[in-house]
């Protein structure tokens, strides 16, 4: 566990993409099996200890500590892991037996729920201040050392001679802690293969325009098409050779198996192939608001009045396998003749194609982003989000490769809010105030107050969050918990310029409106607070657009 522990710590300040894996591959290639698939399944976000929470590492550190200096160094430090490591009272004499990650892992998922609290107390008593912060994070989840699951990836690859690319193809059909994917990238065994009729293949993803791309980009090289307001999916089914039934799935973009929730979409996978697409709700024959489809997502059990008032659809972006052949190889342009093809022949009311944007420049397409409804996409303009740029050579590969797919997102609109509660952050940013919530104007004169709109934790500068966090704590005026509320009225406050994607009607805010995809774009020292706009401004916004719920949808 103190070898897992110092990979960690050295990750969590190394800022350099190319050392943290450099980090990892070297942890990899040292440490022997099991221990190094169970860090590999920590550091992907594969783990999960349905009992172990933090509820009980709270409850530990209570009976260990006085409550109230936990609570005030809890709030000092922003991090519950790396508090209780700090505070938590070392016996004088250390136990020699200190625990493996193999056995924390292990034990952890196969032990009662009561039993938990004296096995976490012995391993914390074991281990060393980086040590307990390794273990405790392990347990509540959410490592944030700065490594996304690719770059472990890419760490595992480094291990032979394989292209990051090769291990994703083949992770989904991998089982913790990955015994036959050390063997592989080692040259001591053979390529991972899954016989699962229906599996989940990585997903191909797209750059953001930036400025001066459009520059050095040939419009006659790429296609468009819209970026419908739904989540990514992809329906996967297929005939299993060893059950003889036939196989159906729909996963999220990251891999999760969501099937549950749409069963009746489900239903229309009737065929041997995987799509590429987006989930919308479609009624009376038009896409509905992400709102609308938030209120299907993750759960368990889907009542009939949902199935009849707010029916699944997949629009579809691309063809990846039909009738056992892989079609991930091929160009762009092939693979969407094999697409129009299929969905023609398939002709399921729940399944439609994704329509391309005609255009000839880069002007003619930023006309057609900009009005959607003209351009082709009619009644359904409101829930396009911008447009997608796709080489008509381009190969589907997973990740996120250059020059092949980019992201055209519509301009966001942008509101002047005063900040209302600041939070800390985790990790790197566990010592600053991050977290904001900020409000417009309702009301006026002596009767008028801020309500809450939105919360943003990011859009800021490094030095700008100094200045942030620099004016939360000289004007705190009151405290719930970890959270700080900030002096806010009319002549003394923070207003800050916020962009966001969409709006929504929302019960869980006191002004009913919240915002989608919002971040801090400036801080407008310059304005006083009585200035900030109001929720009349917002309202307007409503009413010229259909609702967008404040969640963020799947990113593509």
């Amino acid at each position: 566990m103190n070898r897992f522990a110092q990979l960690l710590d050295r990750l969590a300040y190394e800022p350099r993409r190319n050392a943290k894996i450099a980090l990892m591959a070297d942890y990899f290639r040292h440490v022997p099996d099991p221990e190094r698939g169970y860090a590999l399944a920590a550091l992907t976000g594969s783990l999960g200890f349905a009992e172990a929470k933090p509820g009980l590492v709270r409850a530990l550190i209570a009976e260990r500590t006085d409550p109230v200096l936990f609570g005030l160094s809890y709030d000092f430090v922003g991090d519950l892991s790396e508090t209780v490591a700090l505070m938590w009272p070392a016996p004088e004499i250390r136990p020699n037996a200190v625990p493996s990650l193999a056995e924390v892992v292990e034990t952890l998922a196969e032990t009662a729920k009561r039993d938990l609290p004296a096995i976490l107390a012995r391993w914390l008593d074991a281990l060393d201040e980086a040590g307990r912060w390794a273990c405790l994070k392990l347990i509540t989840g959410g490592l944030r050392v700065g490594v996304s699951a690719r770059l472990a990836k890419t760490a595992v690859a480094q291990l032979g001679a394989i292209e990051p690319d090769e291990v994703e193809h083949v992770w989904h059909g991998l089982a913790v802690p990955y015994l036959d994917l050390f063997a592989w990238v080692e040259g001591r065994g053979p390529r991972p293969e899954s016989d699962d009729p229906a599996p989940f293949r990585p997903p191909m993803l797209a750059h953001a325009v930036e400025d001066g791309d459009f520059d050095r980009l040939d419009p006659a090289a790429f296609v468009a098409e819209w970026k419908w307001d739904g989540i990514r999916v992809q329906a996967a089914a297929g005939l299993s050779l060893e059950t003889r039934r036939h196989r159906r799935r729909l996963y999220s973009r990251t891999g999760e198996d969501i099937g549950a929730a749409f069963p009746d979409l489900l239903e229309a996978l009737d065929f041997d192939a995987t799509i590429d697409g987006e989930l919308l709700v479609l009624v009376d024959g038009r896409v509905q608001s992400f709102n609308v489809l938030q209120q299907r997502l993750n759960r368990k059990t889907v009542t009939a009045r949902m199935l009849t008032e707010q029916p699944a659809h997949i629009r579809a972006y691309d063809l990846l396998v039909e009738a056992g052949e892989d079609l991930r190889a091929l160009p762009f342009a092939a693979r969407r003749e094999r697409l129009e093809r299929f969905i023609a022949r398939t002709a399921h009311p729940r399944l439609d194609l994704s329509p391309l944007i005609p255009f000839a420049s880069w002007e003619a397409l930023a006309e057609a982003r900009a009005d959607p409804a003209a351009a082709g996409a009619g009644p359904d303009a409101e829930a396009v989000e911008g447009v997608m740029l796709k080489r008509h050579d381009s190969p589907y590969l997973p990740g996120r490769p250059k020059g092949l797919w980019y992201k055209w997102k519509r301009d966001p609109r942008v509101v002047d809010a005063v900040l209302m509660y600041a939070q800390r952050g985790h990790g790197k940013r566990s010592s600053f105030y991050s977290d904001f919530t900020f409000g417009v104007w309702r009301g006026s004169g002596a009767d008028a107050e801020l309500v809450p709109v939105g919360k943003a934790y990011f859009g800021f500068t490094d030095q700008e969050l100094t200045e942030l966090d620099r004016f939360v704590r000289r004007h705190t005026i009151n405290r719930f918990g970890p959270v700080r509320e900030v002096q806010h009225d009319a002549a003394v406050g923070l207003v800050l310029e916020v962009a966001f994607e969409g709006l929504g009607r929302s019960t869980r805010h006191k002004s009913g409106v919240a915002m989608r995809f919002p971040r801090i774009s400036r801080i407008r020292w310059d304005k006083p607070p009585a200035e900030a706009d109001r929720i009349e401004v917002l309202e307007a916004m409503l009413r010229s657009a259909a609702p967008a719920d404040a969640a963020p949808a799947d990113e593509d």
